[in-house]
């Protein structure tokens, strides 16, 4: 609740505190006391225990709020942990579809495997380099893609899995 260096200073302003109440009730008790002296003693006090008690709240309030957002922390975690299962789940059935969609095509397992690659956003030069192929290959596989599955280049076939997401 307190770190080190609260600590230290509510000690510190407490022992002046003690101090000047030890030193004003000292000068109390005398007979020939200065009545400033006695009022400044006081008031230093009195500001001294005043400010040992504001440290203290405003420690406390410190304390209530980081717990507080300890908790909301807690709860955004979590909720964020619920929505990625969700998306996982989602992510899931979604690249189910696509496969079936790609199985109802009729496409070959190359031409599956480039039409996967080109909805993840992937240039036809990249695909060839992963495929450990030529770029010319695989745009005649993309070719194929389309014909098959009667959509016109690449943005009609990504948009063709996508468009539900963005209605």
């Amino acid at each position: 609740m307190f770190r080190p260096r609260d600590i230290f200073i509510i000690s510190l302003l407490f022992i002046v505190a003690v101090l000047h109440t030890y030193g004003f009730s000292a000068d109390v008790h005398k007979t020939d006391r200065n009545l400033l002296h006695v009022t400044v003693d006081a008031i230093v006090v009195i500001i001294s225990f005043a400010g040992v008690i504001y440290l203290l709240w405003e420690n406390y309030c410190k304390h209530r709020e980081i717990v507080s957002l300890h908790t909301q922390l807690n709860h955004s975690h979590a909720r964020i942990s619920d929505l990625h299962k969700k998306l996982q789940q989602v992510s899931q059935k979604h690249i189910e579809v696509i496969h079936e969609q790609l199985e109802e095509w009729g496409l070959s397992p190359t031409e599956k495997e480039v039409a996967l690659f080109m909805l993840k956003g992937l240039s036809f030069d990249e695909i060839a380099a992963i495929r450990d192929t030529k770029e010319k290959t695989v745009r005649q596989q993309a070719i194929a893609v389309y014909r098959k599955s009667g959509l016109n280049g690449r943005h009609e076939f990504a948009a063709w899995f996508f468009e539900d997401f963005l209605t």
